[in-house]
């Protein structure tokens, strides 16, 4: 008889602990528990799966300012080029402009002159760059986030919610991401809008996606008509409400003289092409972050919403699952999800979902140029977001400026 009494108790337990998985009792606000029969954490009333008492228990403590996070990083950091940010500590390649950073033995921003702790490459690298006067400070994180709340303002071709029906089904742990196992048998996308494709912005955007071939490796030889269609999109951009702000706050911060100045360097950091691999000329950063790129038999980049909605209608991409889905009820939106590119997998993909390609062009670009290589804390409708970015250490352009290497969400808690 006494043998059996551990088995009672263990199989008593058992049965208490299933039950707790049934109720949101001392669970409220926890990360999602795929073994649990139901949910309690903070946006399971968005995917259906709410324990039936969560409402009771939990409803008051919720906290609708705070979003939850995903922190599972991106592929693109394990590809980074080496030394990510600069070469080294104690100089100033890729780092003009940065933000005063006290675990750096030597600095680069504006004000270092003052202080007398420059790198010693300062002056060479920094000292006469481009459209900078280094008698302006560094960007500050609040600055960054009042701007980046106006470019969110300005955005008057976003999606409205009847444009864009999502369908995102299975969540999973970031953990199981790495199992490359389909979760959901339907469509991200059932149904999208695609009048907005006819907006001149949209229009000029959809026209470049064809550009490019995905595999590294391979150069891009690009023609008069390519050429001309990125123009056409900086034109298009450019005359939209979210890059004059863009525009308007870069020139207040005295990083540029003229409307002309910028669109030439942002012509030259997304469009300008660098090599991968081998030696062809075979990548850029618009080709990275938008349309999406093949390297080591992985998908790299690939992070917006529009293509992948395009490519999804053809049969080309298979929508596996997600691990993150922002708190804006509105768009854009913001989801992190897994996916099959015609036989190539991507473990972890953010992208903005229903912007417009201004939105995402501006916000990209002011993160590379405000904080290259680094997390650039943004606002969005009053939630926080987290981009990070990187640029190409391999080669330059111009004053020894960096082309985009890549852009991408890492965050909403930072």
């Amino acid at each position: 008889m006494r043998a059996c009494v551990p088995l009672i108790v263990a199989a008593l337990c058992s049965l208490a602990w299933a039950g707790n998985l049934e109720s949101c009792a001392s669970r409220c606000n926890e990360k999602f528990n795929r073994d649990a029969a139901c949910q309690c954490d903070r946006r399971c009333h968005r995917h259906g799966d709410c324990c039936e008492d969560y409402e009771h228990l939990c409803s008051v403590e919720e906290d609708p300012k705070e979003p939850e996070p995903f922190l599972e990083l991106e592929e693109e950091m394990l590809e980074a080029p080496p030394g990510h940010l600069y070469s080294a500590p104690s100089s100033c390649q890729a780092r003009c402009h940065e933000a005063f950073d006290r675990h750096q033995p030597c600095h680069c921003d504006a004000r270092c002159p003052e202080f007398g702790n420059c790198c010693q490459d300062f002056e060479g690298l920094c000292g006469h760059h481009e459209g900078f006067s280094y008698s302006s400070d560094a960007i500050t994180k609040e600055e960054l986030q009042s701007i980046s709340e106006k470019i969110y303002r300005a955005d008057v071709n976003k999606a409205q919610k009847q444009d864009i029906i999502l369908n995102s089904q299975n969540r999973i742990s970031p953990s199981e991401a790495r199992d490359q196992v389909d979760r959901c048998p339907e469509p991200l996308f059932t149904y999208v809008n695609e009048k907005l494709f006819s907006k001149p912005t949209y229009a000029a955007f959809i026209n470049l996606l064809n550009n490019y071939q995905r595999a590294t490796g391979r150069g891009e030889h690009l023609g008069a008509q390519q050429l001309a269609e990125q123009d056409a999109f900086l034109g298009a951009v450019m005359g939209t409400a979210v890059l004059k702000e863009l525009d308007g706050f870069l020139r207040q911060q005295n990083r540029y003289s003229s409307e002309q100045e910028f669109v030439n360097d942002l012509k030259n950091m997304w469009f300008g092409l660098y090599s991968r691999g081998n030696e062809e000329k075979d990548s850029s950063g618009f080709e990275h972050v938008f349309s999406g790129e093949i390297k080591k038999g992985k998908v790299t980049g690939f992070h917006n919403w529009i293509r992948f909605y395009m490519q999804e209608k053809e049969g080309l991409v298979d929508y596996y699952s997600h691990i993150y889905d922002g708190p804006w009820d509105s768009y854009p939106d913001v989801l992190a999800m897994q996916f099959n590119w015609d036989g190539y997998y991507k473990e972890v993909g953010s992208a903005f979902i229903g912007s417009s390609p201004e939105f995402e062009f501006a916000l990209y670009s002011l993160c590379f140029i405000a904080r290259p290589g680094k997390l650039c804390q943004l606002s969005l409708g009053g939630y926080p977001l987290a981009i990070q970015t990187y640029p190409w250490d391999k080669s330059t352009y111009g004053n020894g400026k960096k082309y985009i290497a890549t852009a991408y969400v890492v965050s909403s808690t930072q």
